[in-house]
């Protein structure tokens, strides 16, 4: 029970947490998919206050129903036009679902307006709720499908209490068309809310899980390349909007193919990761390490100038030079260096390819020059 509870604990932190870049960009993605839909769902809502007219309805329910509509088509459309610039407003995600589940809750109040009853016994209007929580799904982002499940229990409840206070008699919860209000039906609903919310919960989280882990080296837990290829284009267009510097050096352990035949595949793992450990900790804020690929290179993010850069690049080299690795207890340290490449944006290159052939460049001529060393400038 205490391991369950502790799961839970660590799933719920999970999806407060803002999602890394990966997760970011996919869910990005995810709602200018959710915007695209919306607007196709839209204009089908406006078939159902027709299908009201021609089956018999009221003259009020058809005109509510298509006042309804309307005004979803003219926010479908806004929505869309903010969701095609991507991951420009943070906020844009939290606002489309709080808008979906509140349109619902409108219709709702609308509703009881006209006949009472058919505020909380409307099933179809009702189902706009579950559809709000499982579009959040497409996010992937947890904080939104915990905030829209949070937000239609709310509103829907309140909408239970309000009816059921101004009712000026049980009477007046009955209807021939919507049968009769209870307490207890009410209450089976809110309980599938809850059930629609954990269910699009769980689908959330998981799906950042996979998300998270593809883009992370299995080894070293490192930011991997599929990482790169989402963060540092946004990294780039924020300095170049700023007109701040974006640095990366392209980092490789020396002889590390001859210290795996030395000492072993495995004794050379632990020798990366006792790198790592020594880089991970000298990072600073606006410091991201990389890790390319399966084997010794790495390249390191900064957010800073050419030359403030090298001088952050060479003081890691100087601290990984002088800790020493011990492949076993009690055995003889072994000296473990890099050498590294820096090259700056937007003064030596405009776009990731570049940045990386450049810095690529100064790697390998700082392992001609003999290694240990970081080479900001062409030789």
């Amino acid at each position: 029970m205490r391991a369950t509870l502790q799961k839970m604990g660590e799933i719920v932190r999970t999806l407060l947490t803002r999602p890394d870049e990966i997760v970011l960009e996919v869910g990005a993605s995810g709602e200018l998919q959710v915007a695209r839909l919306r607007v196709v769902l839209a204009g089908l809502l406006l078939l159902l206050p027709l299908a009201n007219a021609l089956t018999g309805g009221t003259v009020n329910e058809t005109l509510i129903g298509l006042g309804a509509a309307v005004l979803v088509n003219v926010f479908a459309h806004v929505w869309l036009a903010l969701a095609r610039r991507r991951r420009r407003y943070r906020w844009l995600p939290f606002a489309t679902s709080a808008f979906d589940v509140t349109a619902t809750t409108g219709v709702l109040v609308l509703l009881a307006f006209n006949h009472l009853p058919s505020a909380l016994n409307s099933l179809i209007v009702w189902c706009g709720y579950p559809l709000a929580l499982m579009l959040t799904a497409l996010r992937g982002d947890g904080r939104v499908t915990l905030f829209a499940g949070g937000l239609a229990l709310i509103e829907y409840a309140l909408l239970v209490l309000a009816v059921f206070a101004l009712a000026p008699s049980p009477e007046a919860l009955l209807s021939a068309d919507y049968g009769a209000v209870t307490a207890s039906a009410q209450v089976q609903r809110l309980v599938l809310l809850v059930l629609f919310a954990l269910i699009t919960t769980t689908v959330v989280y998981r799906m950042q899980r996979l998300v998270e882990m593809s883009g992370r080296d299995g080894l070293t837990g490192l930011p991997n390349r599929s990482w790169l290829l989402h963060r540092m284009p946004r990294l780039l267009e924020t300095a170049r909007r700023e007109g701040t510097s974006v640095c990366v050096a392209l980092i490789d352990l020396d002889w590390f193919r001859r210290l795996n035949e030395d000492i072993g595949h495995q004794a050379a793992d632990r020798a990366l990761l006792h790198v790592v450990r020594i880089l991970q900790e000298l990072l600073e804020d606006g410091e991201w390490l990389v890790r390319l690929g399966g084997g010794e290179e790495f390249l390191l993010v900064l957010r800073k100038p050419l030359g403030t850069s090298w001088e952050r690049v060479d003081l890691m080299r100087r601290t990984v030079a002088g800790r020493h690795f011990v492949p076993e207890p009690h055995g003889e340290p072994l000296p473990v260096t890099f050498s590294a490449g820096v090259a700056c944006f937007p003064h030596e290159a405009d776009d990731l390819s570049s940045l990386l052939r450049r810095a690529d460049q100064r790697l390998h001529a700082a392992k001609r020059m003999g290694r240990n060393r970081v080479l900001a400038r062409d030789a």
